[in-house]
């Protein structure tokens, strides 16, 4: 799928605008800042809108997408824009959907149990927002929502991301096979990648590895382009953002704010983490294999995005092949491996 270039951009007190025929275009409206600092819920949407047969055949992505969100990371930007905390929600989080209006059919649902991630499903970006805010005691300012053909072009205006494994990643579900060691992968190979559970037996918390590491280093090969190029920088937001309309929903001039404001912020100044986990649940009929929050623990982590401090210190986490409880800062100034 070929992508076309934007216009010409300048960055006017410190913000990106477009150039349109020789003439300077209107400034975006200004992305909020709020005294707590900016909240943005970013979630990878399952859908398979667009995708070509060909790649649905050789990237192992099948035919039917379950209209889930199995990426929700809460991303915090401090209000002096000099911290960044990235907290992921486990597609698999129990929790209970109030009385709705379900999003298919047009009817009211009943108070019910669910996971997290069938919030859009049954509700739409506007449902999954209140959810997030109900968990998190939270406020989300902005939304941005990435499906499968969106996140694959935007790795590939970024001409691929590094990723790094210390040891061999081979998922049949996917399709994944990496080598131990580090390669640049494209759109189709980096979907196979964030997508994986069942490489390392870890389940989700291994692919939630995964995410924040592509994430960590895609941001890196994104800040080489926030000076050098700007038309770039629009393309790269443009494609990121599409044309979708949601709840919330940050726009393509309100990304270009964002990376203006946080130009100067360091790699390790980013933090990562994921929301703690007590127990694996027994199945649950009608809802499935799912997993509880520690409370009292994950309180303490949101309290700290709201009071715009940096995250707790990890705890002792008990010993499990899936790690429960887990919390894992990251950053710094090499490639982060997962």
């Amino acid at each position: 799928m070929k992508l076309s270039r934007p216009s010409r951009l300048l960055i006017v007190s410190g913000s990106l605008v477009a150039l349109g025929a020789g003439a300077l275009a209107a400034a975006p409206p200004p992305l909020p800042e709020p005294a707590g600092g900016l909240n943005i819920l970013v979630v990878g949407l399952d859908s398979r809108t667009r995708i070509t047969g060909a790649e649905r055949t050789r990237y192992h992505i099948g035919n039917h997408g379950c209209g889930c969100t199995d990426v929700m990371m809460l991303v915090h930007v401090s209000a002096r824009n000099d911290r960044v905390s990235v907290v992921s929600l486990p597609r698999d989080s129990l929790t209970e959907f109030p009385e709705h209006r379900d999003r298919r059919t047009g009817e009211m649902r009943a108070p019910h149990q669910a996971k997290l991630n069938n919030a859009w499903k049954e509700g739409g970006s506007a449902f999954a927002i209140e959810m997030v805010e109900a968990m998190t005691k939270t406020p989300v300012h902005r939304y941005l929502e990435v499906d499968f053909r969106r996140f694959m072009d935007t790795v590939n205006v970024v001409d691929g991301v590094p990723v790094c494994t210390k040891k061999p990643l081979k998922d049949p579900a996917t399709g994944l096979d990496l080598p131990p060691g580090t390669r640049r992968v494209a759109g189709g190979e980096a979907l196979q990648y964030v997508r994986s559970r069942k490489a390392d037996g870890q389940a989700d918390f291994g692919r939630i590895k995964k995410q924040q590491a592509f994430v960590v280093n895609t941001l890196r090969e994104v800040r080489t382009h926030l000076f050098r190029d700007a038309d770039w920088l629009r393309w790269f937001a443009e494609t990121l953002r599409g044309s979708e309309e949601s709840e919330r929903a940050i726009s393509a001039p309100e990304l270009l704010t964002l990376a203006a404001r946080l130009r100067n912020l360091e790699p390790e100044r980013t933090e990562f983490a994921t929301v703690p986990i007590k127990t694996i649940n027994p199945l649950i009929p009608g809802v499935g294999a799912t997993i509880s929050w520690d409370v009292e623990y994950a309180d303490e982590v949101f309290g700290r995005l709201r009071a715009d401090k940096p995250l707790p210190a990890a705890r002792p986490t008990p010993q499990s092949e899936t790690p429960l409880g887990e919390y894992r800062p990251s950053g710094g100034k090499t490639l982060l491996c997962a």
